[in-house]
């Protein structure tokens, strides 16, 4: 371990403080600043709008649906990759890091070309078995998948590595199947990277914006999720209910974050 200085230390404290101070806390502040400089009243007009709670209600319907497929193939791919060897292990191992380098509105647009109902791949056969993908719930939960595949398995994958598979050999052993084992032994030890991974995943859900605007269309009332309405707010010259919807975000935020530090000392014992 390096020795610092004791002046050192505290420019390095004080540079870290000041680097999310000025990145993250007083932009923030700003906004819950804007939000409560009437009171309630911009809260409460911006929980009265037809079109903001429509937009919250969708934001939570998307990311469900977003986490929960996550979930199932986040843990399933982890496990894949620990439990076994098969050719293009690496190449799936590096895949899965893609979204953390790709940029979303790339993700949309790559989804547009393959599934939209007019001149994608896929699209026009969808349609006409009566699915439209793009411009709809569909396109957006996949388009909100990608952007959090890697938060599941990210967490999950280290304590499957750390527990080791002898308690799995020794159930599989004394007579337990594949599903007995999974649900008696291996779940319950990567129980907390499960649900560090799934609250990630919720927060990342909940404020995607590039990919969704490009496979929504921004449909008021239709395909608007909650960060496109404050867009779409701020644009239009209702920023007080753009401060308001953005605080609403925020605080789910928080609640995710709080979720998070109340879990992770759980999760290292």
């Amino acid at each position: 371990m390096v020795e610092v200085s004791l002046p050192v230390k505290w420019l390095l404290r004080l540079a870290a403080v000041g680097y999310v101070f000025f990145l993250v806390a007083w932009p923030v502040t700003l906004v819950v600043q804007r939000t409560f400089e009437a009171g309630f009243d911009n809260l409460s007009e911006a929980l009265a709008d037809e079109q903001v709670v429509g937009a919250l209600q969708l934001s939570l319907m998307i990311a469900f649906w977003a986490v929960v497929i996550n979930l199932v193939f986040g843990v399933g791919i982890s496990l894949l990759l620990v439990r076994f060897e098969f050719p293009g292990k690496r190449v799936l191992s590096a895949l899965i890091d893609l979204p953390l380098s790709v940029s979303p509105v790339v993700v949309g647009l790559a989804l547009l070309l393959v599934y939209n109902a007019r001149d994608g791949w896929i699209g026009p056969a969808a349609q006409s078995a009566g699915l439209q993908i793009i411009f709809n719930s569909p396109g957006m939960v996949m388009a909100t998948c990608f952007v959090a595949l890697p938060l599941v398995i990210r967490e999950v994958v280290p304590v499957l590595h750390e527990i080791g598979d002898d308690q799995e050999q020794a159930a599989r052993s004394l007579g337990a199947s594949t599903r007995q084992t999974f649900w008696r032994i291996t779940l319950p030890s990567i129980k907390w990277a499960v649900v560090y991974g799934v609250v990630l995943s919720l927060a990342r859900s909940l404020g995607e914006f590039g990919a969704v605007k490009i496979v929504s269309g921004s449909i008021t009332g239709e395909t608007q999720t909650a960060p496109l309405v404050v867009e779409s707010k701020y644009q239009g010259f209702e920023q007080q209910t753009a401060y308001a919807t953005s605080f609403l975000l925020i605080l789910v935020s928080i609640a995710c974050l709080v979720v998070v530090a109340l879990l992770r000392p759980q999760r290292t014992h």
